[in-house]
């Protein structure tokens, strides 16, 4: 009599276990899954109910995809290891200056048709990616991660002051009336005593009046505090609750918003218990083909980070993944991406928090991740739920956004710090001019309105501008020499965050 050895990877487990692991991943992605859907639903100046349903769309996705990607779906898409989907930070920067150009529901229709032509196009490359991974040796993939975190501080610094920049101030309109009518006075009264000279009239700097709630210091105290509470947690939390400080940081911070009378449940009480999530609830999206070159820009720099994390999971797991294999996984990123635009949320990648959850575990079945994709789907069912995290206050958020979007930032300080800078001195020069491109958006945000409006969308978003320049740059200086082992190490390096 012959036995069939299960690897661990294909191992089902007992169903209490199964649930209680699931619900692990999920509680360890909750925080980084909502974070986009708030980001970029605010900056398309949406209603909270619009918001709210972004967020279900995005929490119902997220669990769908994870499904095709932990199941399988046919023989063309699925990695069938432990892999949790969730929205991509890559993306926030592109879509922000997509809705920069045109908000409202307007917006989301532009956005959403980038996202749908985007997936498209990446099911159609994923095959190729093993052939592009010598032009994102760590010289530029640490450059790129590093910018996407630094782009994304800008989010968390504005959630915890009250704001963006722009909303420190607002034009003092009373001040501003009194301000014309005394030129318009004073031009009319030198014109009287002198017909023949032109009406000119003579304007100062706009009157401007400080916003009260901007830098407000009992909200910055808030945010400091959630800080305090993640640092805590990492610093002396075990195992799952460090895994999970950002969520309980952010769950602490609510409380203190509660008992401060800064938070309140109103949306939540006025919101279904159950709706379904419907696809184009925004309306056909429409397509622009530089915003889906954009896009798919974007999604190249994904799946770059997504083969990565698939060959760190095979080396955690121990199942071996053929070349075919990879392509499965990083097609149904693609897919992923599709499905997101059809249900009005954002690009779907492999989420890379959840692969230290399988080290610290060391439970390898992908069950465990179909289980969570399942909870992640009864989530996004419950607009309460969505309601209750749109109601979050942001100040409570820009604790947790310091955190987590630093980190993105450290990740690709400690792939750069891998670079051979001393033995060739060319990488210094790609690393300081891709750096200094991306933060061109950054800090002079009108710099392209000169230039064709078409383009802004590519233009304004410094990770794009970063990934551009350090590609070029490194095939200038290096030839893009064929070193795939070094690629997929800092590919690998690049899962962590």
């Amino acid at each position: 009599m012959t036995t069939t050895t299960v690897h661990p990877v294909d191992e089902k487990l007992p169903s209490g276990r199964l649930a209680a692991l699931g619900l692990q991943h999920v509680l360890v992605m909750y925080a980084g899954a909502i974070a986009v859907p708030l980001i970029v639903g605010r900056a398309l100046k949406l209603d909270p109910e619009q918001v709210a349903l972004l967020i279900s769309a995005d929490l119902f996705c997220c669990g769908l995809v994870t499904l095709i990607q932990s199941l399988g779906f046919g023989r063309y898409f699925g990695i069938k290891l432990p892999v949790m989907m969730g929205v991509t930070f890559a993306a926030v920067g592109p879509m922000v200056a997509m809705a920069n150009v045109q908000s409202g529901p307007d917006g989301a229709r532009a956005i959403f048709g980038a996202i749908i032509g985007a997936g498209v196009l990446s099911i159609l490359i994923a095959p190729l990616m093993s052939r592009l991974l010598r032009f994102f040796p760590p010289v530029v993939t640490g450059t790129i991660i590093a910018i996407i975190g630094i782009s994304l501080m800008r989010v968390g610094i504005g959630w915890a002051l009250g704001g963006p920049a722009p909303a420190a101030q607002a034009v003092d309109v009373p001040k501003l009336v009194a301000m014309v009518e005394g030129a318009k006075a004073a031009a009319a009264a030198a014109q009287a005593s002198a017909p023949d000279a032109p009406m000119v009239i003579k304007l100062g700097p706009v009157p401007m009046v400080d916003n009260p709630n901007y830098g407000a210091l009992d909200n910055m105290g808030v945010a400091a505090f959630v800080l305090v509470v993640i640092l805590l947690l990492v610093r002396f939390g075990r195992g799952f609750v460090a895994n999970i400080a950002v969520l309980l940081g952010i769950v602490v911070g609510c409380v203190v918003a509660v008992a401060m009378g800064k938070m309140n449940f109103d949306k939540v009480a006025k919101a279904h218990w159950v709706d379904v999530v419907t696809p184009f609830a925004f309306g056909v999206p429409t397509f622009d083909v530089v915003m889906v070159l954009t896009m798919t820009l974007v999604m190249i720099v994904v799946m770059i980070e997504s083969t990565g994390m698939f060959l760190a999971l095979s080396d955690l797991t121990g199942k071996k993944i053929t070349p075919t294999e990879l392509a499965a996984g990083l097609r149904t990123d693609g897919l992923g991406t599709v499905i997101g635009g059809v249900f009005n949320t954002f690009p779907y990648t492999s989420f890379s928090q959840n692969v230290g959850l399988v080290g610290v575990t060391g439970v390898k079945s992908r069950w465990v991740c179909v289980a969570a994709g399942v909870i992640m789907i009864v989530l996004g069912l419950l607009p309460k739920m969505a309601a209750l995290v749109e109601s979050v206050p942001q100040f409570v958020l820009g604790g947790a956004g310091l955190v987590m979007f630093g980190m993105v930032a450290a990740t690709g300080i400690r792939i750069l710090a891998n670079v051979d800078f001393k033995g060739n001195r060319h990488n210094l020069y790609i690393v300081a001019i891709s750096i200094g491109a991306g933060m061109i958006p950054l800090v002079a945000p009108r710099w392209t309105q000169q230039m064709a409006h078409s383009l802004h969308p590519l233009l304004e978003s410094g990770i794009l501008l970063t990934a551009l320049s350090a590609v070029a740059l490194n095939l200038f200086f290096n030839g893009g020499r064929a070193d795939e082992a070094s690629a997929i190490e800092a590919a690998k390096a690049a899962e962590a965050h």
